[in-house]
């Protein structure tokens, strides 16, 4: 094997947001020297945060660095129907609301951004009780009404709410309104692109004591007005080998499953597509060919695609993830 197609942990990239909390430091053995960490970037060659390469030979290396080795061989053949590295990984901390916002598709996006737009998937890793996010909305609204409640700030009175519960799952295509609320720890895997449009911030201010803004245009004309409902189906769980596998979500831009490892799994890898493990819950020892890593919560590995197999053994969670 290849140095460069042996797995590797990753390091995040960590972003301190007004609303984050301490939950990634304290459970998820996040080591950061910032106070707040309200996400941690587990798999992004994103411009602004990327993993950093925290084991092997190229410890150190960025993740773009590291696919730089050999682009086609380590990503294989399903990314190259993208135009760059197509999947961000993120632990999110809700410690208070975020806002209501709304992200755009492909096409309006690689127009007015440069960049691809935004389908996301939330999987619930914690949450207090009663909290909820905004999804959608709760009836059918023109563009008129949705743009004088942003300016009335009772924007929140037409948004679909959900209560959420751990191991939940949310499929928010681009155009879906959204917001989590306070008290939520989520794994979200996304498109690779940071393009947000915010539409309501329940008039907090910064450190500076200045709002953060607002992008209602290119919102009203993004934002899907119709409802949806809250896709949260991923209940099937099938016993497998060495555990149990779920399939979490899959659309056209990521396939997303959750395992849970009693005893040893083997997991089957193709010459496709690359693959993203990150663990949620427990400990274990991830082994594929010479290489051997170990697992703990919160931890992240990136897999360059080439046909095999890679074992885990132990008592843990994971969340596989590939295009």
């Amino acid at each position: 094997m290849n140095e460069y197609m042996q797995p590797v942990k990753l390091s995040p990239a960590f972003k301190d947001f007004l609303w984050g909390g301490t939950r990634l430091k304290e459970a998820y053995n996040k080591n950061s020297d910032l106070d707040i960490v309200a996400e941690s970037w587990e798999l992004s060659t994103h411009p602004q945060g990327q993993s950093t390469v925290l084991s092997g030979p190229f410890s150190g290396l960025t993740l773009s660095e590291l696919i730089e080795k050999n682009p086609t061989k380590i990503l294989g053949a399903k990314a190259a129907e993208f135009a760059y590295f197509p999947l961000l990984i993120k632990f999110i901390d809700a410690h208070d609301n975020l806002s209501v916002q709304v992200h755009p598709d492909d096409a309006f996006g690689m127009e007015h951004e440069g960049e691809y737009g935004k389908t996301e998937m939330w999987y619930i890793l914690e949450c207090d009780e009663g909290a909820g996010l905004y999804y959608g909305v709760n009836r059918e609204l023109t563009r008129e009404e949705f743009a004088q409640r942003i300016q009335d700030n009772t924007v929140l009175e037409v948004l679909n709410h959900v209560e959420v519960h751990k191991g939940d799952v949310f499929f928010i295509p681009a155009g879906t309104i959204h917001a989590i609320g306070k008290g939520i720890v989520i794994c979200e895997i996304q498109q690779n692109s940071a393009t947000t449009y915010r539409v309501y911030d329940y008039d907090r201010r910064d450190a500076q004591g200045n709002t953060r803004p607002l992008h209602i245009e290119k919102a009203l004309q993004v934002s899907r007005l119709t409802p949806s409902d809250a896709v949260n189906d991923a209940k099937n769980i099938q016993e497998i080998a060495g555990g149990t596998k779920r399939l979490l979500s899959s659309c056209n831009y990521f396939t997303v499953y959750g395992l849970k490892v009693s005893g040893q799994m083997e997991v089957p890898i193709t010459s496709d597509t690359f693959q993203s493990v990150v663990v949620t819950d427990g400990f274990g020892t991830l082994k594929m060919g010479e290489t051997q890593l170990t697992l703990q919560k919160g931890d992240s590995v990136f897999i360059p695609s080439q046909n095999g197999v890679f074992t885990v053994s132990g008592d843990c969670e994971l969340i596989l993830s590939y295009v």
